[in-house]
């Protein structure tokens, strides 16, 4: 499928095919909408373990789940929202709100060690400023900068933000992230 479709229209496409008996597409759905899911359930200051399971929980849900699921574009949302409840009810029961957050993302065990080491210390510094945006502001362009082409409606839906909401909000979110980074001595232009 096109890569520069948005990714809930892949997502949607690889569903309603999974749907249809072609149970190869559910691989297809899984790495289009892991990162997505990733990004989420570290948003809500998950560990890397808990995280994992998480998504792991949130995948076999959904195997059991997927004929429920009435409007196939729905599936992102339908995901995001569980990994999002499977990561609070993970969170309860390991006794603990949150997880320490250190800002910067953590890399997927799929990576390779040299996709790993690409993590620069410029990175550091660009993710350290992140994780002093406001929550809002964080999971926003987490979720979106994990995206190789955001879906405004999926995004809009996971976060419980109206569409039209979305791209101002991402400005204001960048804006103060630029004047951060400007004011930080240690970041290079």
């Amino acid at each position: 499928m096109n890569a520069a479709l948005p990714l809930g229209v892949r997502a949607a496409a690889a569903f309603h095919a999974y749907r249809a008996g072609e149970r190869e597409r559910l691989d297809e759905l899984v790495r289009l909408l892991t990162p997505l899911l990733w990004h989420t359930a570290r948003a809500q200051r998950a560990s890397k373990e808990l995280a994992e399971d998480a998504i792991q929980t949130a995948w076999l849900r959904f195997v059991d789940s997927a004929d429920t699921i009435v409007e196939e574009r729905a599936v992102v949302s339908w995901l995001v929202v569980t990994v999002k409840r499977e990561t609070w009810r993970l969170l309860r029961l390991s006794g603990r709100e949150s997880a320490p957050e250190s800002g910067v993302p953590e890399v997927a065990d799929e990576a390779t060690p040299e996709q790993q080491a690409i993590l620069t210390q410029r990175q550091r510094l660009l993710w350290h400023h992140v994780a002093d945006l406001p929550e809002r502001c964080r999971t926003l362009l987490r979720v979106i900068a994990f995206a190789p082409v955001p879906d405004y409606a999926g995004v809009a839906a996971s976060l419980g933000m109206p569409i039209g909401s979305i791209g101002p909000t991402r400005g204001r979110c960048l804006a103060k992230l630029r004047a951060a980074l400007v004011a930080d001595p240690h970041w290079e232009v």
